[in-house]
């Protein structure tokens, strides 16, 4: 009676797919905790729909989340140093968050800086510009809010629904901008009623 020979173990083959699994598993894992892999299933943000919620640094390095403004209107702006038509609108925004800084409202500006506080301190300082600045170094609000450039603005009502949307600079004081920034803050929170 013969004997089976014993087949060799290909280790080659055997370290490819236990690299496979492994990166199998690590994708897995990071599309449950890491916002970049959870946005690629999103879909686009679109006005009478929830806005995704996101988490950034403020300069001061305290954690925001557009979620701790829900009873507010907010509107969120994303940016960056180098961008001209950003440093543009700018100062019409600030005009707009002086007119309304104490009513139901809030400006968020989300900076895609790479270099972060670095760039955006000295910005916000030079310019005068005293709404809330957050950090998003890595870019990750683009691929959550699927945008196409900068800026790009949000107006959010105070149930987290997006109202509007707007691509590029706008002047943010314009009496009609100020009178539907108003009515929406006047406007009793649906979530309330």
């Amino acid at each position: 009676m013969m004997e089976e020979k014993e087949k060799p173990i290909n280790l080659t083959a055997a370290f490819v797919v236990f690299l496979m699994i492994t990166t199998l598993l690590v994708v897995w894992s990071l599309k449950q905790i890491d916002p970049f892999f959870q946005s690629a299933n999103q879909a686009p943000v679109r006005v009478g729909l929830p806005v995704p919620d996101f988490t950034y640094p403020g300069l001061d390095g305290k954690k925001v989340s557009l979620s701790d403004y829900r009873g507010k209107v907010v509107f969120v702006n994303i940016w960056a140093t180098w961008c001209p038509p950003c440093v543009e609108e700018m100062p019409s925004m600030q005009k707009l968050y002086q007119k309304l800084k104490g009513e139901n409202f809030e400006i968020l500006a989300v900076s895609i800086d790479s270099k972060g506080a670095k760039v955006v301190a000295p910005f916000m300082k030079k310019y005068k510009l005293t709404f809330p600045a957050l950090l998003d170094y890595m870019g990750t609000v683009k691929r959550i809010y699927k945008t196409t450039g900068v800026p790009e603005s949000y107006i959010i009502d105070k149930d987290g629904i997006l109202i509007k949307k707007v691509l590029g600079p706008l002047d943010w004081s314009q009496p009609d901008i100020l009178r539907l920034f108003r009515d929406l803050i006047q406007k009793p929170q649906a979530s309330k009623v």
